[in-house]
């Protein structure tokens, strides 16, 4: 899936989706990521939703999102209530999705200059 929305004044841009691949401005990725609107971090760690910790997420919320969400793979599914309670608590709305979705929604609320952040599990 290409995707070619301009709008907004983030940093890194998601320009393509595939299964286990995304496309952040011109460099392709293949690990699990956060993103956000001026950060990137590439080595982020779970490599699927089972093996995703509350510490995980503390990477996520030091970019101060507004809104996280969270890809989780090729089909939706939630992680524990363990993992989601302290972000509820914080006042972060997380919204979870499959991937694709998941770029597709990061792509609409930057383009909003909104403080989100994108939580990618791509090798699930």
């Amino acid at each position: 899936m290409k995707i070619t929305q301009e709008y907004g004044t983030a940093r890194y841009r998601i320009r393509a989706y595939q299964p286990g691949e995304v496309q952040i401005n011109d460099q392709c990725h293949r690990n699990s990521l956060i993103l956000g609107l001026e950060s990137l971090i590439t080595d982020w760690g779970p490599e699927s939703l089972d093996e995703l910790t509350a510490e995980h997420m503390e990477a996520v919320l030091s970019l101060a999102p507004e809104v996280i969400i969270l890809g989780t793979g090729e089909r939706q599914r939630f992680p524990s209530r363990e993992i989601m309670l302290p972000l509820l608590r914080e006042g972060i709305g997380v919204e979870v999705m499959a991937n694709d979705a998941a770029c597709r929604t990061y792509n609409i609320l930057m383009s909003e200059d909104r403080r989100v952040a994108l939580a990618l599990i791509l090798t699930d």
